[in-house]
């Protein structure tokens, strides 16, 4: 098995560029803070790009970058390198796109305040309810949460996805596989990032909604389950979003950490982004969902339940 190898567009105009006809596959890669290259963000919670292994020769030219990460699923296609390296004149013929969006969109949805300047946040643009809005205690923790928000989140999702594979569509990879996946489930806790003024980031939201804090963890595993389902449902929609192919990282063990815990716990370096280990058990997982389709061509094999029968997913 070969780790991938990543290179960086400039990469591509330097003296010493990589011949990308060597590798049995190529992919073009964007993305938030879990493809960062920033050293910073390598040498804390790595990069699960560095962790995905293929049976084959493979390169990705990763367009997240050392600087500021992509914030939010909007900015994607704005991002001059990455749209030039899908649909520009001399783009290559890419064998799948990887992304890592939609993470950062979540956590800052989750962030809204229920009252911004002294007025008000309709419930629609907010995923929380203030505690005047909760529903009663037999709702379980969706009682904290805001379905109009939500239903305003995921069309916001599906508006910039569906964007994006047009913006595909529009080049030598036209039709394509789009990989993507899930978030793992963080814990709420007071865990931030190493730099000043970067997290916690749910942590502090629920505590400003008065959320229990016996619910957080609970409250963190329904936004994140919503989010999981709700991609997976697209890809389910072929007619509509062809190509797009969602691995759910919310089905991997791994170790969560510990309520209250303010560095390192668990599989987690801080509150919302994994450690090597976290990211290590991420990828090999990612990697064999990866090199299915790229060898089968959209075809993945069923659950050992299924009796070896495929399905196109």
């Amino acid at each position: 098995m070969d780790h991938l190898a990543c290179f960086a567009p400039e990469d591509l105009h330097s003296a010493q560029a990589p011949d990308l006809q060597g590798f049995h596959w190529r992919l073009l890669a964007q993305g938030d803070s879990w493809f960062s290259t920033a050293q910073a963000k390598l040498s804390a919670h790595a990069n699960l790009l560095q962790e995905l292994v293929l049976s084959k020769t493979t390169a990705a030219v990763n367009c997240a970058g050392q600087q500021e990460s992509l914030a939010h699923l909007v900015e994607l296609a704005s991002v001059p390198e990455f749209v030039d390296l899908l649909t520009g004149p001399n783009a290559p013929v890419w064998d799948g796109i990887l992304l890592s969006v939609g993470g950062n969109d979540l956590i800052k949805a989750a962030q809204t305040p229920s009252q911004i300047d002294g007025q008000p946040v309709p419930l629609e643009l907010r995923l929380l309810r203030r505690q005047t809005e909760w529903g009663p205690p037999s709702a379980g923790v969706g009682r904290y949460f805001s379905e109009p928000g939500w239903a305003t989140f995921a069309a916001y999702l599906k508006a910039n996805l569906q964007h994006l594979l047009s913006l595909r569509d529009q080049g030598a990879s036209a039709g394509k596989p789009v990989f993507m996946h899930c978030y793992a489930v963080p814990v709420p806790r007071p865990a931030g990032a190493e730099d000043a003024g970067h997290g916690p980031w749910l942590y502090p939201a629920l505590k400003a909604y008065a959320i229990p804090s016996a619910d957080w963890a609970a409250v963190s595993r329904l936004m994140l389950m919503h989010l999981a389902q709700f991609l997976k449902g697209l890809m389910a929609d072929k007619a509509a979003f062809p190509g797009l192919f969602v691995f759910d990282s919310t089905a991997v063990p791994l170790a969560p950490a510990a309520p209250g815990a303010s560095g390192i716990s668990g599989d987690w370096h801080n509150e919302i982004h994994l450690n090597h280990s976290g990211c290590f058990k991420i990828g090999r997982a990612w990697s064999e969902h990866i090199e299915q389709v790229l060898t089968t061509g959209g075809l993945v094999q069923d659950s050992p339940g299924g009796k070896g029968r495929q399905s196109r997913r």
